[in-house]
């Protein structure tokens, strides 16, 4: 499980240094150079979509979500319990129909490519997918901790 963990991060930290670089390099080159990166507009998105798929995924699992816990702070070990089983109840019902829609999207791209370097969009778009199945995964995963009551609470509440 930790190595699932370490290589959905690691993507997602790839993915995120890859943004920085090419808008980097598109300020340099508009700055030093009056041109642009071809495509550095369509990267940066698909780049961004599949930062935020993975890095999603890695959240979810550790339950480090932006969240407002104003009951869960007052609840006792099993209230809080009970607030995490049902509110990962909740993002996996979500996560579920959304990766179904992102392979639903992958399988439909067909020859789609970007403006100008014409890169197939597919590539971009089967790394969101993967992104998002593992996302859904390991919400699935924290939801079978929380009921076994394998997960730290008071490890998780030093997260937020």
């Amino acid at each position: 499980m930790k190595r699932l963990l370490s290589v959905t991060e690691s993507i997602a930290a790839v993915f995120l240094l890859a943004i920085a670089l090419l808008t980097f390099g598109n300020v340099l080159a508009r700055e030093m150079f009056q041109t642009q990166i071809p495509d550095w507009f369509d990267l940066s998105k698909q780049l961004q979509g599949i930062a935020i798929f993975w890095g999603i995924a890695i959240a979810t699992y550790r339950g480090a979500h932006i969240c407002v816990d104003l009951s869960w702070e007052w609840a006792n070990d099993a209230g809080k319990r009970w607030i995490d089983i049902v509110a990962t109840l909740f993002i996996l019902a979500f996560l579920l129909p959304l990766a179904w829609m992102v392979w639903s999207k992958l399988g439909s791209t067909g020859t789609q490519t970007t403006s100008d370097l014409r890169l197939p969009l597919i590539w971009f778009y089967a790394v969101s997918a993967a992104g998002v199945t593992a996302t859904a995964v390991l919400a699935a995963v924290r939801l079978l901790q929380l009921i076994r009551g394998t997960v730290d609470i008071a490890l998780e509440s030093s997260n937020g």
